[in-house]
């Protein structure tokens, strides 16, 4: 199971003072340097965070790939053209929202997204949709032709961190049922959002489903206190056994 680093709240402490410092393109080498498999950034439309020239530096910098999150807009496909990803994961987006809440409504927007994807697949860029672990969502991207889903974990996670582990038990099943839908559909199956060093463990009984895990806030937030490439180690040594 590979593990791709979110360094988009390297960026969040630096936009709060509109300074030059941490740079999200040293964390992202530093993630690199400790083993990380991909960096993975979200280019909002606020840039409330990322902000454009990191995402350029970035791809140019690092020699994992790079997993571009972003929501399906005009602009956005312009930016992805142009610097080209490795991936681009498409993400519901709310201006009013602290993180992303929920998956992506591919399965009400099969129209206009399949005509979207195609468009970055001709680009030679791989596109995974951000959903929830439902049936109706899992074989609406597999009509619209993306390459992958990353299921939405933020469920699960929240029910493990309040200790309603028999209700977390079920939303692994649900995880699970969707993963092995996706995969009978050929598509790549990914995971990510509210996923910690405690909660993680268990999402781990789905690496025969799950090839890849995007990870953010946890690292960055036990990167303040012992620095980003310890973290990212921790982190490699949970999920691939070492």
């Amino acid at each position: 199971m590979r593990l791709g680093v979110n360094i988009d709240h390297i960026a969040t402490v630096r936009q709060a003072r509109r300074t030059f410092e941490p740079s999200p393109v040293f964390g992202a080498l530093i993630a690199q340097q400790a083993g990380a498999d991909q960096i993975t950034l979200h280019l909002r439309e606020d840039r409330r965070h990322i902000q454009d020239r990191d995402l350029e530096l970035i791809k140019e910098l690092v020699n994992i790939p790079v997993n571009l999150e972003m929501a399906p807009t005009e602009e956005m496909k312009r930016i992805a053209l142009r610097v080209k990803p490795d991936r681009v994961t498409l993400v519901p987006e709310r201006r009013e929202e602290i993180t992303t809440e929920g998956g992506l409504d591919v399965a009400g927007n099969k129209e206009y997204l399949k005509e979207y994807i195609k468009v970055l697949k001709e680009g030679g860029i791989e596109v995974s949709l951000f959903i929830d672990p439902e049936r109706s969502q899992v074989e609406a991207s597999a009509e619209v032709c993306a390459d992958a889903v990353e299921l939405h974990t933020g469920t699960y996670a929240n029910l493990w961190n309040a200790h309603s582990f028999d209700k977390a038990k079920e939303e692994l099943e649900r995880l699970r049922s969707a993963g092995r839908l996706a995969r009978d559909l050929g598509l790549k199956v990914y995971a990510g959002h509210g996923l910690t060093y405690q909660n993680v463990k268990e999402i781990l009984e789905l690496r025969d489903i799950i090839e890849e895990l995007n990870i953010g806030h946890s690292i960055i937030a036990n990167a303040v206190i012992f620095g980003l490439e310890r973290a990212v180690k921790e982190m490699l040594e949970i999920i691939k056994g070492r």
